[in-house]
């Protein structure tokens, strides 16, 4: 939908995730996985060495939670790094195609942004000063006051019932 409404209203849109085959070789092998793919596949990522920063709180969050699916393959690390690679590129995309005072909306799941981490991570070490708004949409079965758990996701959070359709 969201491609259909560009298209529709003559919007620019741009794609800015790494191919999801490329995240895979990473969560299964790390960061040295991408050095089997060509010049060409590595324009799609964001720019090499890529400085995985481990100690971002939800980075640690993931890791831990990692740890508890042992039958996965690779590390808690690639698997960190895999989302690191996703969120490095989409930040990579977004800083080159944004032009001086132009403004972007920009879409993606909230764990690429929440806390102001993932993607605004990156995006703020590419553009410094940048002025960034992120929302987030929670699910809640009171939807009168937002939860002590929701608070500082976002710059505006979105409060949803949780019985609420869902289309994906």
């Amino acid at each position: 939908p969201l491609v259909n409404f560009a298209r529709d209203h003559d919007l620019r849109f741009i794609a800015t995730n790494v191919p999801r085959r490329y995240a895979a070789m990473v969560s299964k092998g790390g960061l040295p996985a991408l050095d089997a793919i060509s010049e060409a596949a590595l324009t799609y990522c964001a720019p090499l060495p890529l400085e995985v920063n481990y100690d971002l709180p939800g980075y640690r969050e993931m890791k831990e939670m990692m740890r508890g699916h042992g039958s996965m393959p690779g590390s808690p690390d690639y698997f960190v790094a895999a989302q690191a690679l996703k969120d490095a590129t989409m930040a990579h995309f977004i800083a080159v195609n944004l032009n001086g005072g132009s403004r972007m909306l920009h879409f993606n799941g909230s764990y690429h942004s929440s806390r102001g981490e993932g993607i605004l991570h990156y995006l703020r070490r590419l553009k410094p000063g940048i002025r960034i708004c992120a929302i987030a949409t929670v699910e809640q079965s009171a939807l009168d006051s937002l939860e002590s758990e929701h608070r500082d996701l976002a710059d505006f959070i979105l409060v949803v019932p949780v019985d609420m359709t869902k289309t994906y």
